[in-house]
């Protein structure tokens, strides 16, 4: 006969609970048999600071990338600067042509590039109407708010 809790749960039900949380690592579980409820909660584990870890990282990506930001005020022209922190794409899919090349001839609208931030894919139009002088990324790059993608003549 099981050793019940309570007169309502055995030992070896709350037992195989808690492997469930512990294997799953999941926050609690319960469950209910009529008017007889049990929850068994996990150990609060620190997944915030994993999180955090990134975050570094994008940080420690912003330096080169601040390293080639002084490099365009020497140079004058209008600066396209990224609206949201994200990954920078020059192209709609990898195996497509980018939306913009050196040299080319852009009006205030066109799309020039994609940043993804969070899964989500965010076209960005052009402020200017102007020539593609330089662009200051490549695709893939991690990119800050603010950061200066292309310069424009």
């Amino acid at each position: 006969m099981s050793e019940k809790i309570y007169g309502q749960f055995d030992l070896e039900t709350i037992e195989k609970l808690a492997d469930i949380v512990k294997n799953k690592d999941l926050g609690e579980i319960t469950i209910a048999d009529g008017d007889k409820v049990i929850t068994v909660k996990g150990k609060k584990c620190p997944p915030p600071a994993p999180v955090g870890m990134p975050m570094p990282m994008a940080v420690g990506t912003a330096s080169p990338a601040a390293q080639t930001a002084p490099e365009a005020p020497v140079t004058g022209g209008k600066a396209v600067k990224a609206p949201i922190v994200g990954t920078f794409y020059a192209a709609p899919s990898p195996d497509s042509k980018p939306f913009v090349s050196v040299g080319d001839k852009i009006k205030k609208g066109d799309t020039i590039f994609i940043i993804e931030s969070m899964k989500v894919m965010s076209e960005v139009q052009s402020e200017f109407d102007g020539v593609v002088r330089e662009i200051c990324v490549n695709s893939g790059d991690a990119v800050e708010f603010d950061q200066t993608i292309m310069i424009l003549d």
